[in-house]
């Protein structure tokens, strides 16, 4: 006897078992994972997809956005990946479609 054994129980280890548990006990579970997942992270993130695109698609000369980067302009001109957008008097640069975040409401840009 150890003096160790007097402090932390010695842990041994069990029986050989026979294998005999159900294959296919952890499929359930799994399966309602996947489906939570599907319903908390794919599914809300192809919503805000699908609604981006659409915004994206839309976007017209005079309209008033907001940047990925926070920079608040109107609407310039658009073509296939680009636009231009007017960030103050006399100032334009133009961004990538991709980056514009969301759409404004007409008079809240004060350019």
């Amino acid at each position: 006897m150890n003096i160790l054994d007097l402090i932390i129980s010695p842990a041994f280890a069990e029986g050989a078992t026979s294998g005999s548990g159900d294959p296919l006990g952890g499929l359930p579970f799994l399966i309602i994972m996947f489906v939570l997942m599907y319903f908390l992270l794919i599914r809300p993130q192809q919503k805000r997809a699908k609604e981006h695109k659409v915004l994206l698609g839309a976007l017209k000369k005079g309209d008033e956005v907001v940047t990925n980067g926070g920079i608040i302009g109107t609407v310039a001109s658009v073509d296939d990946s680009f636009a231009t957008l007017e960030i103050a008097e006399g100032t334009v640069v133009k961004v990538q479609k991709q980056g514009i975040n969301q759409k404004l409401p007409k008079g809240s840009a004060k350019i």
